[in-house]
């Protein structure tokens, strides 16, 4: 996961690098030559760039490192306990996604941007990535902490009766991110480019847990925060519909997830995650 999200810094960063090889252009002195009596002064129009408005829909596929899982409750229970070296997968329920009351069932990514349509081929964008976390169930690893007095650290097989837990509706990113376009292929009709990304913001989720049979859902709330990068492969067909594929690697830090009936245990662990994606998008020049 490291050399993965070492290889996605060094693609966004090799996109954006011409960005600082470009020599700052000197302002035009204006023209000091006297003006004849009468003459009339020619104001000339400036010059905008129009940008270009983006909207995309699409899945994805996730894949998590291990996470150190802490459980603590000193309020209604007496709990605090750590799952080291914890695995967990995505979950995409792709079920009859494409009926209209599927599309968001599974994993997926709603995305709007805005291209400035300068020379630098800048953009940004608000991305909600709908992510799914399960940790796996029935899976030996070390738990170390006490509950209720009692004193441990061994390996042990963490089944559903004990704790399960899952983020997964979902492990959701919502999250701010820095565009850059790279034209790799321009044609009459097709343009494949190259993007980078780079951008976080908070986690809005929504999780499902339980805990010594104590059983609780939701609500959809601020749970942690996230960052990452990204880069992909945008392919547009006559200028307004694209398809892109990207992968992103991100850090995502849970540090506010409630469990229990009544809301009082708290969760927190981080993790990496990759992210592919594939998605349908279309273009609104400006």
């Amino acid at each position: 996961m490291k050399r993965y999200l070492l290889s996605v810094s060094v693609l966004f960063f090799s996109l954006i690098e011409p960005l600082a090889a470009q020599p700052t252009a000197l302002p035009t002195p204006p023209n000091t030559s006297p003006t004849k009596p009468g003459a009339t002064t020619q104001i000339l129009p400036i010059g905008r760039h129009h940008g270009t408005i983006y909207l995309s829909w699409g899945y994805n596929r996730d894949w998590y490192t291990k996470s150190d899982i802490r459980f603590r409750n000193s309020t209604t229970d007496d709990y605090d306990f750590t799952f080291h070296d914890a695995k967990a997968h995505d979950h995409m329920s792709m079920s009859d996604f494409w009926k209209p009351s599927n599309l968001t069932v599974p994993q997926y990514d709603a995305t709007i941007g805005y291209m400035f349509g300068d020379k630098h081929d800048l953009g940004i964008e608000v991305s909600w990535n709908h992510l799914k976390y399960v940790v796996d169930d029935n899976q030996v690893m070390r738990v170390s902490g006490q509950i209720r007095g009692f004193h441990f650290d061994r390996d042990t097989l963490v089944t559903p009766d004990f704790v399960h837990l899952q983020h997964t509706n979902g492990n959701n990113y919502l999250m701010v991110n820095l565009v850059k376009r790279q034209h790799l292929l321009v044609g009459r009709h097709l343009a494949l480019s190259a993007i980078g990304k780079v951008g976080g913001g908070p986690m809005i989720s929504y999780t499902i847990a339980s805990i010594f049979s104590s059983h609780s859902e939701g609500p959809f709330h601020y749970e942690g925060w996230v960052a990452g990068a990204s880069a992909g492969l945008r392919l547009e067909f006559f200028r307004y519909v694209f398809l892109q594929s990207d992968m992103q690697g991100a850090f995502a830090n849970y540090t506010n997830s409630r469990i229990g009936y009544d809301r009082q245990g708290l969760v927190t662990h981080h993790f990496g995650s990759a992210q592919l994606t594939y998605a349908l998008g279309f273009n609104v020049p400006l």
